[in-house]
C-alpha cells in the first residue's frame, strides 16, 4: 500500500466504524441518554453490522463465521488493557465495551483521579494496590500477574484472530481489518 493510500482506507474504516457505533449507541439508548441499555441488543447489533460489512449474503455461511467472529468479540474483551485515561474524576456510568458489558468509562470500570481500571479482577487488583499504597514487592507480584495474565489473552486473541483470517477472503479480510477485528 503506497504512502497515499493509507491514510485514506484507515480514515473510511475509521468512519464507518464510527457511523456503526453510532448507530448502535443511539439504538441501545432508545435515542437519548440515560435510556435502558440492553447488553444482548447491542451484541446482536454489533453481530449484525459485522456481518453486513463482510458482505454475507447466505444464511449458510454466516452460520460458519460467526462463531469465529464471536471468538475474536469475546478475545478482544478479554484482553485486559489496564489503565486508561478517562475525564476528570467523578464516576462513570454507561459505557461499554466489545463485549456489551455495561457501566464505566472502560466497560465497568471504575474512575479515580482521571483514571480508569477496567473491569479485569487483575487490573482491579493492581488499582488497588496502586491506592492503598501497597509495598513495593506487592506492586510488582500484582504488575506481573496482570501482565501475564494480558500476555495469555493477547495470545488467545491471536490465534482467534489467525482462526478468522484463514476463512476469510481478501475482501472480507479487508473489511474485518476496518472495523477492528483482525
Amino acid at each position: 500500500m503506497n504512502r497515499m493510500t493509507r491514510p485514506l482506507v484507515l480514515a473510511v474504516g475509521l468512519a464507518a466504524l464510527l457511523i456503526g457505533t453510532g448507530d448502535v449507541l443511539a439504538q441501545g439508548s432508545g435515542g437519548r441518554r440515560g435510556g435502558n441499555f440492553d447488553p444482548a441488543q447491542f451484541q446482536q447489533r454489533r453481530l449484525d453490522n459485522i456481518k453486513q460489512a463482510l458482505e454475507i449474503t447466505k444464511d449458510d455461511e454466516w452460520n460458519a463465521l460467526r462463531p469465529l467472529v464471536q471468538k475474536v468479540l469475546d478475545a478482544q474483551a478479554a484482553v485486559p488493557r489496564g489503565m486508561r485515561l478517562g475525564g476528570r474524576g467523578g464516576g462513570g456510568a454507561g459505557g461499554d465495551n466489545a463485549n456489551g458489558g455495561g457501566g464505566g468509562a472502560a466497560g465497568g470500570g471504575r474512575r479515580r483521579n482521571g483514571v480508569v481500571a477496567a473491569q479485569n479482577p487483575d487490573a482491579q487488583a493492581l488499582q488497588q494496590a496502586l491506592d492503598s499504597k501497597a509495598s513495593t514487592d506487592e506492586l510488582k507480584t500484582k504488575l506481573a500477574r496482570f501482565l501475564e495474565t494480558r500476555k495469555t489473552n493477547e495470545a488467545n486473541l491471536a490465534k482467534a484472530q489467525d482462526d478468522l483470517r484463514k476463512v476469510l477472503t481478501v475482501r472480507q479480510e479487508v473489511a474485518a481489518t476496518l472495523m477492528g477485528l483482525l
